[in-house]
């Protein structure tokens, strides 16, 4: 698949736009910020309904405990902050007001990963994923651009029970059209390969495939898998590339503990024992700088994914 970074969309403004539909479509959506509006873009959401918008100030713990209390009377709430502040300063009140009851509420966590930039350390999310799956009854997905945002949020409106989104505040170029359909219970393929599987999911997925492009031009097949929906994964579609390749490569803007490489990593240890290369953040913080220079730096840029792959895949090689 040819990708054009030259063009890209921002995925926070069409959860902006999206949430506007699909409060159109049900008055029981309710939206609420964090002092974040214009961020986060529920600002959309607020101009057109102000009587169904909560901006709680800089207070996510308040925000979420509301958010519960809403759901409990049947409301829908969509709650939105940066991932940092919306899973870790609130964890406790996601995991025992919001997941134990399983009540009917949203959070969507923007400005995921390294790429938050110039923030630095302390607003970039690195773990935020790994802590939303481990908790009972919540979904978890990553969209990886404007369309699949769409189609996450539309589906999120209509979902009963917990959810957690994360999207990116980087813009990142389209690689869905307007015939992709989102669907809970399936990973993508979004090209298939002979040689390597490397799933990924979020904004990784345009460099993935960039890097794809750049391999193919060694004779280096590779089949790459969008996951979006973390938790629950779609193992089988998982089991199914990893017995055709026979090696297997996570890449994610994320902590390579607890996220989309370990939630693969368990599926095939159990199901499909199987070698897996996770390429992530290891195991530290981030740190300040323009998004593509910390994508390059933790070597989540497509040339540096070319270097990377083509390294491990001549291991395995020599390995058979």
């Amino acid at each position: 698949m040819k990708i054009d970074k030259t063009k890209t969309n921002s995925i926070r403004k069409a959860f902006g736009k999206t949430l506007v539909q699909v409060g159109e479509l049900n008055e029981r959506i309710v939206v609420m910020d964090a002092d974040l509006a214009c961020s986060t873009q529920t600002k959309m959401f607020g101009d057109k309904f102000p009587d169904r918008f909560f901006d709680c100030g800089i207070a996510e713990q308040d925000m979420v405990a509301t958010a519960a209390g809403m759901a409990s009377e049947g409301k829908i709430p969509f709650v939105a902050s940066f991932a940092m502040f919306a899973t870790g300063r609130t964890y406790d009140q996601i995991r025992n007001g919001i997941c134990y009851p399983c009540f009917n509420v949203k959070i969507i966590g923007t400005h995921g990963g390294v790429t938050v930039g110039e923030d630095g350390a302390t607003h970039q999310a690195l773990e935020d994923i790994s802590l939303m799956r481990n908790i009972p009854h919540m979904t978890v997905i990553v969209p990886a651009d404007s369309r699949e945002c769409e189609e996450v949020i539309k589906y999120a409106a209509l979902h009963d029970g917990p959810m957690y989104i994360r999207i990116s505040r980087s813009n990142v170029p389209d690689i869905f059209d307007e015939h992709y359909h989102f669907n809970i219970h399936k990973a993508v393929v979004v090209e298939e390969g002979t040689d390597v599987t490397v799933f990924t999911n979020g904004e990784t997925l345009a460099e993935v495939l960039l890097a794809a492009e750049e391999l193919k031009k060694e004779n280096i097949s590779v089949e790459v898998i969008n996951v979006p929906v973390v938790k629950p994964l779609d193992i089988q579609t998982v089991i199914n590339s990893a017995k055709k390749t026979k090696f297997a490569v996570t890449v994610e803007n994320h902590s390579t503990i607890g996220g989309l490489g370990s939630a693969i990593c368990e599926t095939l240890a159990t199901k499909y024992p199987s070698k897996v290369y996770r390429v992530g953040i290891n195991d530290e913080f981030g740190q300040s700088g323009k998004s593509e220079e910390l994508l390059e730096y933790y070597g989540l840029d497509a040339k540096t994914l070319v270097k990377r792959i083509r390294t491990m895949y001549k291991k395995e090689q020599e390995n058979l």
